[in-house]
């Protein structure tokens, strides 16, 4: 079930209103409080772009393994643009680049019970239609700025979520590996130097070299020891 509306304050918190069931999904046509990975407000022009959420229940996946969540909205998100002709790559941990400009971001919240993930929620904004960017964001890119011409939006959730029904059902098979030997081969800047920044602000070259199942992302640095960090622990930017 697809429920589509004009407002919302956050599709993610629309979400978590238990008459949704797995695989339902809220669309939004603007959200006043759309939000982000790092705290960050997500910018939706209202009536170009897709902002909406959908509702997972993965009971058979262990609280430890939720990171192959990740792994799979993202790959769903590849194949969907694919489709239209939009090459991408997932810049860690889940974020969608064409290029070195970012198209989708997505942000994922568990409701957590004991050992099991009872209710997972899949927020995902792609710039579908949208021209034109503040000026204040770094990198933005949209599927009409890719391929000059635009899209049917609803189509493109649609395929979306076909995509991530295939995604989710390889994961539930148990084919871990596929999960996550698709998601490396798709990590942006995959085996090559680059600069990072701590916390701190400090910042240090390395090499991403994989991310490990539990979401942890495999650093080798330039004195060549390997060192793995999880989200909030390493940031790299893309500069104009």
């Amino acid at each position: 079930m697809i429920e589509h509306k004009q407002h919302s304050i956050s599709t993610n918190d629309d979400a978590r209103d238990a008459r949704y069931d797995h695989f339902d999904a809220i669309w939004a046509e603007y959200q006043s409080a759309g939000r982000g990975q790092r705290g960050h407000v997500w910018h939706s022009r209202e009536g170009e772009n897709l902002t909406f959420s959908v509702v997972l229940k993965p009971h058979f996946l262990p609280i430890v393994e939720q990171f192959l969540l990740s792994e799979v909205v993202a790959l769903a998100l590849v194949e969907t643009l694919g489709k239209y002709g939009i090459e991408c790559r997932i810049k860690w941990t889940n974020d969608i680049y064409a290029g070195n400009k970012k198209i989708v971001g997505v942000l994922i919240e568990q409701a957590l019970s004991c050992e099991r993930i009872e209710r997972t929620i899949v927020g995902v904004g792609i710039n579908v239609n949208q021209r034109s960017f503040p000026e204040d964001l770094p990198n933005p890119t949209s599927m009409y700025m890719e391929r000059g011409r635009e899209f049917d939006r609803e189509e493109v959730l649609r395929e979306f979520i076909n995509a991530l029904r295939r995604w989710y059902d390889v994961l539930e098979r148990g084919d871990k590996e596929t999960v996550q030997s698709s998601y490396r081969k798709l990590i942006y800047r995959l085996d090559e130097a680059h600069t990072y920044y701590l916390p701190t602000g400090e910042a240090f070259t390395a090499t991403i070299r994989g991310v490990r199942p539990s979401g942890q992302l495999c650093l080798e640095h330039s004195d060549g020891l390997m060192r793995e960090y999880a989200f909030k622990e390493v940031e790299f930017k893309i500069v104009k």
